[in-house]
């Protein structure tokens, strides 16, 4: 096994939110991902870098990863290196999300966040778009949309399938689709339409219009909604699963806990 194959596997686990919590309180996984973030294989270190995305958005788990030896430098060598934007956008978001303020659980903040319920839409749950995109035919494609997607602002995380030219995109309650479609509208090759569910439950397909006024391009990245607040499940998976969900991921972390300790010394 090799690290390219570690780190796919560790993503794909890490797509899933039930799995999270278990990788991020394994620390050899940490430890392992940030050293994936220095690896002469640009694929590794994206993987790392999208592996990483998906466990901070769980508020709760960012500050063990803050405090994580070599994160934060691994972040910010990236954010000032010659990647591509695509790569140094992402490093740059997720340094942002680890450097938020960790809040306290206290009975006052928790009274003040139950009075807020009613005076903001603070505490709205995230909505997920599901996308159908003409074009998205190959990696290239799929970069070119990555790219338009993480300059919205509001945009919360996305997942690809290539194979039925399929995008879903958890985005915060306040942003209207029509952003999307704008957004991706720029890279010139490709067209969306949304995918939603008539009244029969079959699935069908909706042209959307772009937008005439700008769509505002996230200079500081939006804030992460909580996991719990945000329950819809990834649907893109790499690896198709043939045991139980636990069965699967205590193995396939046990598999990449034990490569990394034999591979790496920290």
């Amino acid at each position: 096994m090799d690290a390219k194959s570690v780190v796919t596997h560790l993503r794909n686990l890490a797509s899933d939110p039930q799995n999270r919590f278990s990788i991020v309180r394994d620390r050899s996984c940490l430890a392992g991902l940030i050293l994936f973030l220095s690896h002469q294989d640009l694929h590794v270190v994206e993987a790392a870098l999208q592996t990483i995305h998906y466990l901070s958005e769980n508020p709760n788990h960012c500050e063990v990863m803050r405090r994580e030896l070599g994160m934060m430098a691994s972040l910010e060598n990236i954010k000032n290196s010659d990647f591509s934007n695509r790569i140094k956008l992402l490093a740059q978001r997720i340094y942002m999300s680890l450097n938020e303020p960790f809040p306290l659980h206290t009975p006052e903040a928790k009274n003040k966040q139950n009075l807020q319920f009613f005076i903001s839409s603070a505490n709205k749950t995230a909505k997920t778009v599901t996308l159908h995109i003409h074009g998205l035919d190959d990696l290239e494609r799929k970069s070119l949309c990555e790219e338009a997607l993480l300059k919205v602002k509001g945009v919360i995380s996305f997942t690809f399938q290539l194979a039925i030219r399929r995008c879903t995109v958890r985005v915060k309650p306040d942003l209207a689709t029509e952003c999307l479609t704008s957004a991706i509208a720029k890279t010139k090759v490709l067209k969306v339409q949304q995918v939603l569910n008539n009244e029969c439950g079959k699935e069908v397909y909706v042209p959307l219009p772009s937008m005439n006024n700008q769509v505002e391009e996230s200079q500081y990245l939006p804030e992460y909604l909580p996991e719990e607040e945000s329950p819809q499940k990834d649907t893109d998976k790499a690896l198709a699963r043939t045991a139980s969900k636990d069965e699967t991921r205590g193995s396939w972390l046990n598999t990449a806990a034990s490569f990394l300790s034999k591979t790496f010394y920290w």
